[in-house]
């Protein structure tokens, strides 16, 4: 087993228990790996309450991107944190066995203040604080954010405080937990509490083979349940909902609950079935809740969060508009589309020692004309990753590629072998990678492989922010609208055509839709 297994994970003492428990497993099966920490976003925003935040996933969304980068291979996850929908192409390779499941409640001085009328509990679970609020109706919530280390500093420091709630899970993993420390029962965790989660590409084989070893099916099973309840639920950190499974005497016991933020308002749910016979379980308990009042809940609980909305000029997949935070609202649709060309085979007649390839389109158009025989191109070169992945999976090895069309013709100035090269482009291409190699004697022999037909529609005034993938979305986006919103750009063509209209350009970090979200997140959270 030579290849290594890069394992990403955030960098909180936390997370890197977990990830590293994940590593010492796959070694003792054998395995070589890496670990990768990376900065999420719910790691740098420390100054709100996540539910204030109104985003499912924002501890996951960076190893998310990372791995549909290919700069990780698998990402390991407090399976409470992770959206009940994966991004497209990204699986859940394993469950590893669940650990304390409960919330846990540590104390300042005594427990005396359980008993009275005012006392200040400190947590940032929307779920904790509505549970809390519904037993002790009185008591003061204060918002608390931060690693488990720095919570406990928190409440150390604040003399008012007389508690603050953790995951037993969590304290007990860095070995942090106080002697006097209590198991809160009577509160119902969070879906999947306790349990660790690994993702992984669904093409890496190599990746999900192995991390299928270290599935724990018992707990696999109860989370799984707990899981959809939520996702029928509609909800995430923005909802107060509880759900835990559990297998007892080849039963599965489940407890579900829905509250409103105050905690004033409850539905609880409770279901016995035999082990085999749960499938059903999770649809059961969730239709249970809305038909006692939880649709009404949930309706509640989405109209208290203002939302932002923004346009994406390209329709996104199911997978990535939940990669978008649940505060801001998405329409898409998509502003070009493509007609891909018929070639003739007098383009091939002579071998190409020089391609370029500006993006997938192009790639669909060779392809559909020509079978992978005839396309024997000695040096490819392309804009974008996603782009050199496409041709490297249909066409061959791709021998340069930059983020963008400007940066590729001044690398070819310097390192290209030849005079001579072949552009594959659309009808609508712009003109800086020809001028720039034909002002350096370089002749470019234009194919017009694709027709890019504008698709404008008139966006809502509303619009705060318009996603634009290519200078044509920006071109097709002007004919019906104003340049008034942010333009969020794939990369830096896209936003050098942006910013002939545009006053507030932001650019991506690399050039995927992903990245794009991820700008969007940042700047409206």
């Amino acid at each position: 087993m030579s290849e290594i297994i890069r394992i990403g994970t955030r960098d909180s003492e936390l997370a890197l228990w977990q990830a590293k428990t994940v590593q010492d497993q796959l070694e003792k099966l054998g395995y070589k790996t890496s670990l990768v920490p990376v900065k999420s976003t719910g790691d740098l925003v420390l100054d709100k309450p996540l539910y204030e935040l109104g985003i499912t996933g924002i501890f996951t969304r960076t190893l998310d991107i990372a791995m549909l980068n290919h700069d990780i291979d698998i990402a390991v996850h407090s399976l409470k944190d992770v959206p009940t929908v994966l991004p497209k192409g990204i699986v859940q390779a394993a469950v590893i066995k669940r650990g304390n499941i409960n919330d846990t409640l540590v104390f300042k001085n005594n427990e005396e203040f359980l008993a009275q009328k005012e006392a200040v509990i400190a947590t940032g679970s929307l779920r904790r604080r509505a549970q809390w609020l519904n037993r002790y109706p009185t008591h003061t919530i204060v918002d608390l954010r931060g690693n488990m280390n720095s919570r406990m500093q928190k409440l150390k420091d604040n003399e008012d405080w007389n508690g603050a709630i953790f995951a037993a899970a969590g304290l007990g993993r860095i070995g942090i937990r106080p002697e006097e420390a209590i198991n809160l029962d009577w509160m119902i965790p969070a879906p999947a509490q306790g349990a660790v989660m690994i993702t992984a590409l669904k093409e890496n084989e190599f990746a999900v083979n192995a991390c299928a070893e270290l599935n724990h099916e018992e707990t696999e099973i109860c989370t799984s349940i707990e899981r959809e309840f939520l996702n029928r639920l509609e909800g995430g950190c923005t909802a107060p909902i509880g759900a835990i499974a559990q297998i007892k005497n080849e039963e599965v016991v489940f407890k579900g609950t829905l509250l409103s933020i105050d905690g004033s308002k409850r539905i609880d749910v409770t279901r016995v079935k035999k082990l085999g016979e749960h499938h059903d379980m999770a649809a059961f308990c969730a239709n249970f809740v809305i038909e006692r009042g939880g649709k009404r809940l949930m309706d509640e609980l989405q109209r208290t969060n203002k939302q932002t909305t923004v346009y994406s000029t390209k329709t996104l997949t199911e997978g990535q508009r939940h990669l978008l935070s649940h505060k801001i609202n998405v329409k898409s649709s998509d502003f070009i589309k493509v007609s891909l060309n018929r070639i003739p085979k007098t383009v091939l007649k002579s071998n190409l020692n020089n391609v370029i390839i500006t993006s997938k389109n192009a790639v669909e158009a060779l392809t559909t004309n020509f079978s992978s025989d005839e396309l024997k191109f000695k040096n490819i070169y392309c804009v974008g990753r996603r782009t050199k992945q496409l041709i490297e999976q249909k066409i061959g090895k791709v021998a340069h590629s930059e983020n963008s069309a400007k940066n590729l013709a001044n690398y070819l100035v310097d390192y290209m072998e030849g005079t001579e090269i072949t552009y594959f482009c659309s009808d609508l291409r712009l003109d800086d990678l020809p001028k720039i190699l034909e002002d350096n004697n370089i002749t470019v022999n234009e194919v017009e492989a694709y027709k890019t037909v504008y698709s404008s529609l008139k966006v809502d005034e509303s619009t705060e922010g318009i996603m634009f993938y290519s200078p044509s979305t920006v071109q097709s986006y002007i004919l019906q609208n104003k340049a008034k919103k942010i333009a969020f750009c794939i990369g830096d063509t896209t936003a050098e055509e942006a910013k002939k209209h545009f006053k507030d350009v932001r650019i991506a970090k690399v050039p995927t839709v992903e990245s794009v979200i991820e700008l969007v997140n940042e700047h409206y959270v």
